[in-house]
């Protein structure tokens, strides 16, 4: 479902995003492409594609655990960046921390490397299902 989720999604696309999995864990994975550069002097990757990521990454998470017919749409989203992305590839995890009926309050975090040095991180709420 994950995986045709992001196929529909034309900039997951253009950032070639691809899903890995372990378990129940999900990871979805930004190979590196030299279009996602936003600094070359540096070079570092651009700040926009690193919060695309977290954000689809963070919707694909709240879509398997509530799966609907429409995909959970975010309501606020607030991505801190911690350090420059370097010119390689860049993995990302989400966890949904608290859930009620309608509401999701998700978190997700971006890495290279190293899991537990993060370039950005994503707080958001997401709208899971229309009352309609």
């Amino acid at each position: 479902m994950t995986d045709a989720l992001l196929s529909r999604i034309p900039y997951a696309r253009f950032l070639g995003l691809e899903i890995e999995r372990s378990g129940d864990d999900l990871t979805v994975v930004m190979p590196f492409a030299e279009r996602l550069i936003g600094n070359p002097m540096l070079p570092a990757l651009h700040g926009g594609s690193t919060a695309a990521l977290l954000e689809l990454t963070a919707t694909a998470q709240a879509a398997i655990a509530f799966p609907a017919l429409r995909q959970p749409r975010p309501i606020n989203v607030t991505v801190s960046y911690l350090r420059s992305g370097r010119p390689e590839a860049v993995r990302c995890r989400a966890r949904i921390l608290r859930a009620g009926r309608r509401v999701a309050h998700v978190t997700a975090e971006a890495w290279q490397g190293d899991p537990d040095q993060p370039i950005a991180a994503l707080v958001a709420n997401f709208l899971l299902d229309d009352p309609d």
